[in-house]
């Protein structure tokens, strides 16, 4: 697909983003970026054209996608080898876009491996072209060594940051990094009301509804929904009564979730209109580690997190590596202490997760205890808008350097 074929830029000419992501959570983040520049550009009577690597979020928001990567994502060194070819092949599609299309600005988002490639990429051909990360990895967690975050500074002229430490991380590596606040304020202003869910739901007021997100990744099915599921018929077993919801954030990931939740026995419903009323009706959320732990916190729904990874690729992290992380969920991260109870790897055993699970369910003192942790966390994410400043702040820095670029008029 071509954009523009002039690699000479006239200054009339739109100006032109690329964004580069992957996943489901990417994709997500992505198109709420895709969506601020576009306003942002319009309320300055700017040109801007979009294009990138994303997902069908991302489309809708008005990016010309080069490549879909919501499928071929995976976390861990093991899980990620499936996707090895894919990834290939999606970067060898973004090199040969980049050679046929004059860019501004390209942003990475998160997708820490493939960003890191096309990185590299454009630090070695197209050494002026503008560059920055919006939501960098999350080195300032696990890293294991400086050497990707050296490479990660090298690769981006600035990055902007969404929780403070990594702000503060990356700018001891001597980056130039901006902090706005975190964007999943802007997408929850005021909690979605829990009634209204439930009416959308036509669930009664008084049932106990638990909601589960264990899988957005096809790894995480394999993994972490067995676990998950596990649990949840330990919960029905001690509650009978309680309804289960399972929102299903990938639909080619349906056939085997329901499969899995009719062999597990679970009295679970499908959902297929998205998670945000399945959250806010719940009493309790049982999840995956990532992004949704923030949805969830920002509608002040009590949960208990679970992950898992290949055995190998975590006994390379924990023991060869060193790796130390305090958490994994991004609650307990922002405010640097364990508001949400985690369940990682080998400590994530269905009956330990439905003790802590039912202590939620049943214990008031520890739901408001999360609950405190969560308006904590809720204060550090900054005031809204944060969308709008990051996007701001973007355009002025793609537009700065098409300026600095530009021949002097004679």
């Amino acid at each position: 697909m071509n954009i523009d074929n002039s690699q000479h830029h006239d200054r009339l000419d739109a100006l032109h983003i690329f964004i580069s992501t992957g996943e489901v959570s990417g994709d997500l983040q992505g198109s709420y970026l895709a969506q601020a520049l576009h306003q942002q550009a319009q309320s300055r009577g700017l040109k801007l054209t979009l294009s990138g690597l994303g997902g069908d979020r991302m489309a809708a928001a008005g990016t010309q996608l080069v490549g879909n990567t919501t499928p071929i994502g995976a976390v861990g060194i093991f899980e990620a080898i499936p996707f090895l070819i894919p990834n290939l092949r999606m970067q060898r599609r973004a090199q040969q876009f980049f050679h046929q299309n004059a860019v501004d600005l390209t942003i990475f988002l998160d997708y820490m491996g493939p960003n890191l490639s096309l990185g590299k990429f454009l630090y070695r051909h197209f050494s002026t072209m503008a560059t920055a990360y919006y939501i960098a990895p999350q080195q300032w967690v696990w890293a294991f060594s400086d050497k990707d975050t050296e490479w990660l500074t090298r690769i981006a002229d600035q990055i902007v940051a969404v929780f403070p430490e990594e702000a503060s991380y990356y700018h001891r590596f001597g980056a130039e990094v901006h902090y706005f606040g975190h964007p999943l304020v802007d997408q929850f202003p005021q909690p979605p009301s829990r009634a209204l869910a439930r009416q959308q739901l036509q669930i009664p007021a008084t049932d106990t509804v638990i909601t589960l997100l264990p899988a957005s990744r096809q790894q995480e099915v394999a993994r972490v929904l067995p676990i998950v599921l596990a649990a949840a018929v330990e919960i029905q077993n001690k509650m009978p009564q309680a309804r289960f919801l399972v929102p299903i954030s990938m639909a080619k990931l349906r056939p085997e979730i329901a499969t899995a939740v009719a062999q597990a026995q679970l009295n679970a419903e499908l959902i297929d209109s998205g998670s945000a009323s399945a959250i806010a009706a719940a009493d309790l959320v049982l999840n995956k580690s990532g992004t949704v732990n923030l949805e969830v916190a920002l509608m002040d729904v009590p949960q208990v997190v679970v992950y898992r990874l290949n055995p190998i690729t975590a006994r390379i992290g924990y023991y060869l590596l060193n790796a130390k992380i305090p958490f994994i969920s991004p609650v307990n991260l922002f405010v640097n202490k364990s508001v949400v109870p985690e369940f990682v790897q080998w400590e994530a055993r269905p009956t330990a997760i439905a003790e802590a699970s039912l202590k939620l369910l049943e214990d008031q003192a520890a739901r408001a205890e999360v609950q405190a942790g969560y308006a904590d966390m809720r204060a550090q994410m900054g005031e809204s808008g944060v969308c709008d400043r990051a996007a701001s702040h973007l355009l002025d820095f793609a537009l700065s350097r098409r300026q600095s670029a530009s021949p002097n008029p004679v």
